[in-house]
């Protein structure tokens, strides 16, 4: 069963402060964390892929009606300090273990090594229909 955890930023109260202003020990440790949860899962085969994301200041929207040119602006803009910052793509037996993988990302740390408790949204991927 794959699933999608998408990771968004700036959800929670537990931190609230932009990655850009942490302490860069504390980017560090963030960041290695997040290696190695991507190693432990590729090492049980049940990693995918998984990205971080460039903010929403770099992000673009697309549009089309298929015949015209594209609309293409900036944004998205969201109207909180919200944003989707990662993902990961998941190959797990059983929702609950996708439910744990997500915990485990939720628990990365942040400022002063204290969990972000960062919101995890844990969506299956669909299949299309047998025909």
């Amino acid at each position: 069963m794959k699933y999608m955890l998408l990771k968004t930023y700036g959800a929670t109260a537990a931190c609230d402060l932009p990655i850009n202003e942490w302490a860069p020990e504390d980017i560090v440790a963030h960041i290695e964390f997040q290696k190695a949860l991507g190693a432990q899962l590729a090492a049980s085969g049940e990693l995918v892929d998984a990205q971080g994301l460039a903010g929403p200041e770099e992000a673009r929207v697309v549009s089309s009606d298929g015949r015209s040119a594209p609309v293409v602006t900036d944004g998205p803009f969201p109207e909180t300090k919200e944003f989707l910052a990662g993902y990961w793509m998941i190959d797990v037996d059983s929702p609950e273990r996708a439910l744990e993988i997500a915990a485990l990302a939720s628990a990365a740390p942040g400022p002063g090594g204290a969990p972000i408790r960062e919101y995890i949204e844990v969506r299956a991927v669909m299949s299309a229909p047998a025909t």
